[in-house]
This record gives structure tokens, sequence and C-alpha cells, in this order.
């Protein structure tokens, strides 16, 4: 029962009728992407060009039958989208890293300089 307040023989009792069996319970974690944010998008922008192939692969292959079918007609709009666009976009470093003229090593050592 979510939501319950159980007292404590309550909840060792759940406990132990959990772990009745004597296995231990292996939890994993995901991973968290280390990627940083613009070879993210980079990634991001490249799957969507090639889902968009797929979906124009797709598109193609339908028989005439469904030419006029909601199918292709969902199947169209994605490939009728330009995303050129979204590729000639490059995101921001942050930080002042992207303005020119300016590096990061030495923004932190003039940082540091003056802590």
């Amino acid at each position: 029962m979510p939501g319950r307040n159980y007292d404590a023989p309550e909840r060792q009792a759940r406990f132990r009728a959990a772990h009745a069996d004597g296995a231990p319970k292996v939890r994993y974690k995901k991973p968290g992407d280390r990627r940083r944010r613009p070879q993210r998008w980079r990634d991001a922008v490249a799957e969507l060009v090639e889902l968009q192939g797929d979906y124009q692969a797709w598109l193609d292959a339908l028989p005439p039958s469904l030419a006029d079918s909601a199918t292709a007609d969902a199947l169209r709009a994605i490939c009728d989208l330009d995303l050129s666009e979204l590729q000639g976009i490059e995101p921001p470093r942050g930080f002042g890293r992207d303005r020119p003229g300016v590096d990061a090593p030495t923004k932190r050592r003039q940082r540091q300089r003056y802590r």
C-alpha cells in the first residue's frame, strides 16, 4: 500500500517478507551522460537526420494503396522538415569561453590569482 505510514513492526515484517528468498537484491544505477552539451547537441541533430532518412526510406517503400493514408501524411511531414538549420547551429560554450580572444585557462588563472 503506497502512501501509508507503517510503524516499525509492520516495516520490519514487510522487509523480511520481501527478502525471504535470501537472494540479494541487485540494483543498477544508469550511468550519467558524461558528454558535454555541445556534443550532446551534435549527437541529437545527427540522430534526427538519421531518423529522417529512415522515415524517407519508409515513405518510399509504402505501397501505392497507402499513399493517401494518415501514415503517409505523417511520414511526409517528417521528411519535409528542414534540418539543415539545426546542423548549422553551434551552441555556446559558456563561461566566457565562446568570446574571441579569451581562453578558459587564462580566465581560470586570473580567478585563482585574486582569491
